[in-house]
This record gives structure tokens, sequence and C-alpha cells, in this order.
């Protein structure tokens, strides 16, 4: 059940009554206010649960302290430059930066008109451009519903105009990513608008700053997203295969990989971007022809220690992977031995083996000769190691189990070792703890010769359901 919203006004107003009419001191006031509104199912994700401000004259002010920033600045708009208030826009985008809260307060003060026509202002000066855009940022960040057309037209115009300044593109990005994070109409907007040459352009130009890199890479990812549960079908697989075939993305994604072997952040990212861009059989093998596998075989071996871009590595041969040549070239690389590798490294960490157990269960699909070399390096090994380890984690039960099916899908003898691994016990272990998704527990249990108990719920009888 959805749970219940109030007004800033409403919790402000609760903390001074308990303060001015149960005495109580401000820190107590603002527990119990808190305590009696979570007790009623409200959500206070968007309210600043802070006792508010204390006039010298000890009466309460009215406002928190963004909004008597945002007040500031709405008084002088149409006449102050952006200079004449950059302390306030400084204050601004670091009280917005605080929190959801702070944000979501000034939003609902109108505060993006104000901050948008400060960042139309300074339009033609580059420090003034940079501070009300980061304001812009700070402003949007969760809130992707703030961005109107005339937004979108500013940021499409500030990427263009300011492209070689590295500070100003940085943000842009940043307010570009953000704005189409969870909004499907933001996405084909700016996309329909010429969004997608002007963030692989930045990853081009200035490919040696790591920031700008992370950035536009992830900008490009989330273009590719279908996030936006409001939007019955999206646009993400249009918008990969343009990014692919319209702007050289891969072969830029590539280019800009090998020029920072040394940061694992930016190569995490980039591992990402190219896992939700391969999403047609050409693309993973042109991939693999641009040099890519060649880079994730370098990063598997070199960086199995970094569990957070192991993970993603993870996720990009599992992508490429879909390609049954890649499938070939990844096990012929030795992708094997090190998925198994990484995976013992990073057992107690949950994501990784799950990831891992998609990995090797990919490779194993249709390809008998793969799967004994998944078994000769001990890839049913970990996965049932990982079943143990995880329990509670019902994404590396799945994948696990997954594994398991293919591994012995074309090859039945392979269901001995794997059960002598202790694999039923796991199965039918998760099967307890994960009633509601039973079936693939179920048919992997079939598939490596074990009993379970198939239930007909319907036998297809005139009549009501029989169980």
């Amino acid at each position: 059940m959805a749970k219940r919203m109030i007004t800033q006004e409403t919790f402000d107003a609760a903390v001074r009554e308990n303060m001015e009419e149960f005495e109580m001191d401000p820190d107590e006031a603002l527990k119990d206010a808190v305590e009696q509104f979570e007790s009623q199912g409200v959500n206070l994700n968007c309210i600043i649960q802070a006792v508010p401000p204390v006039s010298s004259d000890g009466k309460q002010e009215p406002t928190h302290e963004v909004l008597k920033v945002l007040n500031s600045l709405c008084i002088v708009k149409d006449t102050a430059s952006v200079q004449d208030v950059k302390a306030d826009l400084k204050r601004f985008t670091e009280l917005c930066s605080l929190e959801l809260a702070q944000r979501y307060l000034a939003a609902q003060k109108d505060a993006y008109p104000v901050i948008l026509s400060y960042c139309k202002k300074g339009m033609e000066e580059q420090e003034a451009v940079f501070t009300a855009l980061s304001a812009l940022a700070a402003l949007t960040n969760g809130q992707p519903d703030l961005l109107n057309a005339e937004g979108q037209q500013f940021l499409l115009n500030i990427l263009k105009k300011y492209k070689a300044e590295s500070s100003v593109t940085r943000v842009a990005l940043t307010t570009v990513r953000q704005c189409c994070l969870k909004h499907e109409q933001n996405r084909q907007d700016l996309v329909k608008a010429g969004i997608l040459p002007l963030l692989t352009g930045a990853i081009k130009q200035h490919g040696e700053s790591a920031q700008i890199v992370k950035e536009a890479t992830a900008a490009l990812k989330v273009m590719t997203f279908d996030d936006d549960i409001r939007v019955a079908f999206g646009q993400a697989h249009e918008h990969a295969k343009m990014i692919v075939l319209e702007n050289s993305g891969l072969k830029v994604l590539i280019g800009a990989a090998n020029a920072h072997l040394d940061n694992t952040s930016v190569l995490s990212e980039l591992c990402a971007t190219l896992s939700h861009l391969a999403v047609r059989n050409e693309f993973c093998q042109d991939i693999c022809d641009l040099g890519g596998l060649k880079l994730i075989m370098t990063l598997l071996a070199e960086g199995f220690e970094k569990a957070e871009l192991i993970r993603q590595v993870f996720s990009a041969i599992r992508a490429i992977a879909g390609n049954d040549d890649v499938k070939d070239a990844v096990v012929n690389a030795g992708g094997v031995q090190l998925i198994v590798i990484a995976m013992n490294r990073h057992m107690n960490n949950s994501a990784v083996c799950e990831q891992g157990c998609a990995c090797l269960s990919v490779l194993a699909l249709r390809k008998p000769e793969n799967c004994i070399v998944i078994m000769e390096n001990g890839g049913a090994m970990a996965a049932v190691q990982a079943m143990r380890t995880h329990t509670n984690s019902i994404n590396v039960q799945k994948q696990a189990c997954m594994l398991m099916r293919n591994l012995v899908g074309r090859l039945s003898n392979l269901s001995q070792p794997i059960l002598d691994l202790g694999a039923e016990d796991l199965i039918n272990q998760y099967l307890k703890t994960h009633q509601d998704c039973g079936d693939l527990g179920k048919a992997a249990l079939r598939d490596l010769g074990c009993h379970v108990e198939l239930r007909e719920l319907w036998t297809g009888k005139h009549g009501s359901l029989t169980q």
C-alpha cells in the first residue's frame, strides 16, 4: 500500500507544537514528530527532518534556509546578473546537494524556472554559466520531471557552445544523465534533438578526462534504459542501435577504456555501458573485432581483486556472449578459468557471484564443449559454493540453477558430478526458502535427474480450477 505524504509545513508545525504546547526541547520535539508520522504510515523521504530555525527574538521563522536563499534569488532575478548572486547560487547548490528533501522543497516552491532563468542569463560567460548550471544539476538530481522543453534546449546549446570547456561540459553531462534517469520522455526528446553525437563527441574531445568520460558514458547508458514505469513501451533498443550505428559508440567507448586502464571507476562504467549496447548479434561481434574482448580479458586477469570492476566485466561478458562465436572466443581466451578465479576470490559478494554464474550459464548454453571446460575448471563447484554462501539471495540461486541446467542440457553424464557436489540439497533448500520462484529450481532438479514433484495446476477441463 502506498504511503501517505505530508507537506513540509505540516511537519514543521508538528515540531513547533511539540516545543510550544508540550514544552519539549528541540531534539526531543523533532524525534517525537518523526516517530508520530512514521507510525501513521507517512513517507518522510521528502521532508527536511530538522528543527525549524529560531530568530534572535525567539520567534520561529517560517522557512528553511534553502527557501530563504531561493527567495533572495527570486527577488532580484529580473535585474541581477549571475555574478551579482553568485554567493546565493553556490549556497543553493550546496543545500540541494545535501539531500533529496532540500531540493524537493525548493522545487515545490518553483525553484526550477528561477534557476533556469539564471542559467540562460549566464549563457555567454563561462564562469557564470558554470555556477548557474551547477545549481540546476543539484536541483534536478532525482527530480527529472522538472526538466521542460526550454531546459532541454538549454542543455543542448551548452554542450555545443562549451564543448571545449571541460568544467561546463562535465556539469551539463551530469544534468543530462540525471534528467534522463527514469524519464522516458526526456530521453526521447533529447535523442530526437541530437544529444547522442554530443555525448560521444564529449568522450572523443575530452578522452583524457576521467570525469567527463565517466559522465558521458553513464549518460549514454541511461539512454538505453527502460526504467520509466509510467511508459508501456520505451525506445531503449532503438537508442542503443543509434549509439552504435550512427555514432560509432562501440569504437568510442573501447578507445576511451584503453586510455584509462588505471581507473577502476571509469572502466566499470564503460563495461556497464558496453553490456547495454550489445543488443544485437552483430554488435557483440563488433565489440570483439574492435578489441573489446581482449580488453575485457585483460581487465578480468589484472583487476580480479576489484569486486565492482569484476561485476561489470562479468556483465559485459554475459551480454556479448549472446553471440555463439563470441562464446567460443571467450572460452578460447581462457575466460572460464578467469571467471572461476574471480568468483572464488569474491565468494562473499553476492553481486559478483550472481553475474559470475550468469556468465558461465551463457557460455554453456548450446555449447557442450564449453560445458566440459566449465566443469574441468571448477565452474560447477563455484556455483554450488555460491548457492551455499548466499542462501538468501534469490538471484544467485536462480543463476546457479540456470547454469546447472545448461551444463547438463546436452551432456547428461555431467549430472552425477554436479550432484556429488551437493547440488540437490541446495536446490531443495532454495525451493523451501523462495517458494514463489520454484519453477527454475524444479526444472534444475528435473534436468539433473532428481525426483521432483510437479503439480498439474489446471487440467484444461471445463469448470472450476482444481489443485
